[in-house]
């Protein structure tokens, strides 16, 4: 996977991102073992000790989960990763509607934009 960052946020945050979408979306299997602090870290160009802020972040989440020298896994509890997916699709729909907005668009407009691509 290639990692890209953005400025304005925080590196760690944006990994905490990538990562819950890599859970939600099946990349990463309930269960699975994810790859090490420091193999992940190189993977991504960061620091050893911003990847593992972000994963203790998921963790403290629910999405992963550690084992004491078998490394981390994807959380098996079906109902924490479609809780995940539910909020990050609530952000990208705020997201969108920003957006749109910042483009002048009013709420009127969005729906029917929003009914127009549903056809």
């Amino acid at each position: 996977m290639a990692w890209e960052f953005a400025g304005g946020q925080p590196i760690y945050q944006q990994i905490i991102r990538s990562m819950e979408i890599q859970i939600v979306s099946g990349k990463y299997h309930p269960g699975e073992k994810i790859p090490a602090v420091r193999e992940l870290a190189a993977q991504a160009g960061v620091n050893p000790n911003t990847m593992q802020r972000a994963l203790t972040e998921l963790e403290r989440e629910g999405l992963l989960y550690s084992r004491r020298t078998s490394g981390r896994f994807v959380t098996e509890n079906e109902s924490t990763i479609r809780e995940a997916r539910r909020t990050l699709a609530e952000q990208f729909i705020s997201e969108m509607f920003k957006n749109l907005e910042n483009l002048g668009m009013k709420r009127g407009e969005i729906i029917e934009a929003i009914d127009h691509w549903k056809e």
